[in-house]
């Protein structure tokens, strides 16, 4: 029974900070099968992959030490944020390799990285609510350290590996080469330090007062991170404030639709309209998104056949969207 408690506790509040990370697109949704993949990504391949490597390296730092708190030390500080950040960016990695047509903004780098990391969360969430709380303390240890990883510590690992997205989007957006070949390194680099920085801070300090200091850390990071995530969507919603006033021009689309398309609450509120209408707005963040790309960059991918590809879309759909 305390095993199913920690797996709720581990995977459904994940599943929900998902689900809102998801809806922090307001513009230009990403795939749900490339976000479902990047979530699994981070449950199973990041979080087994990271429980081995680390566990060898602390078994290996305990035999060259024969001192347990070198190698815990080593483990938490050092290894764990190398290995675990470096095994959730791969998640971002592939997209950006494989999919980066569907790779169109920072935005996008922080919300698969985000992803990733709540997979990742939501596995060693469970880990630690039945292994270090309920073996440990009961079900009052159990509740206790659920309240600790979900709630004040819930975010950490979303919010580590959304640098390395933000590394890989700022080298999908950038012509330089030197940019492309450094922004994901300089991304993933500023994660692990991070990642390092909040390890080691709650380590030395220690007990409550370690606890509660690095918290306020970490949430004034999230806080920061969440004003950039509220600057971009408002960036976002500039692109498809220009970009689709052409369409209007055109006669694709009538103003009252081009109004609609700038609200933040559309993409919420338009599935309430039938298939059709919701298919319509996204297909309209998905041009603006594109014609801004072609802009930028030129054909690129085949940007203008995409472009004319999303433009007849769009025509069809707004026959019947409200």
């Amino acid at each position: 029974m305390a095993l199913i408690v920690s797996i709720f506790f581990g995977f459904v509040p994940m599943f929900l900070y998902a689900a809102f990370v998801y809806w922090l697109d307001r513009y230009e949704k990403e795939p749900k099968a490339l976000l479902g993949a990047a979530f699994f990504w981070g449950v199973v391949i990041a979080a087994g992959g990271a429980f081995v490597i680390n566990t060898l390296f602390g078994v290996g730092i305990y035999i060259f030490t024969n001192s347990e708190a070198a190698a815990d030390f080593g483990t938490t500080s050092i290894v764990a944020p190398i290995v675990e950040e470096i095994l959730k960016g791969l998640a971002v990695g592939i997209v950006f390799l494989l999919f980066r047509k569907e790779f169109d903004s920072v935005l996008d780098g922080i919300i698969y990285g985000g992803l990733a990391g709540l997979g990742f969360a939501a596995t060693e969430n469970t880990l630690y609510i039945y292994r270090n709380g309920y073996l440990e303390g009961g079900w009052e240890g159990l509740f206790v350290l659920a309240f600790i990883r979900v709630i004040v510590v819930g975010w950490m690992h979303a919010f580590f590996t959304a640098f390395t997205g933000i590394g890989f989007a700022v080298a999908r957006l950038n012509k330089n080469i030197l940019i492309k070949i450094i922004a994901p390194f300089v991304g993933l680099g500023i994660a692990i330090t991070v990642h390092a920085f909040h390890n080691t801070l709650g380590g030395l300090i220690g007990g409550l007062g370690g606890l509660a200091i690095g918290s306020l850390v970490d949430w004034f990071g999230w806080i920061l991170m969440f004003g950039f995530i509220i600057w971009l969507i408002f960036h976002e919603r500039n692109i498809v404030k220009k970009q689709l006033l052409e369409e209007v021009t055109r006669g694709i689309i009538s103003q009252a639709q081009y109004q609609k398309a700038l609200s933040p609450w559309t993409l919420t509120t338009a599935g309430l309209s039938g298939k059709a209408t919701s298919r319509f707005y996204h297909t309209c963040g998905e041009l603006a998104h594109k014609k801004e790309q072609y802009l930028k960059y030129g054909d690129e991918g085949g940007n203008a056949a995409i472009i004319e590809s999303l433009r007849r879309d769009l025509a069809a759909l707004a026959l019947h969207a409200n």
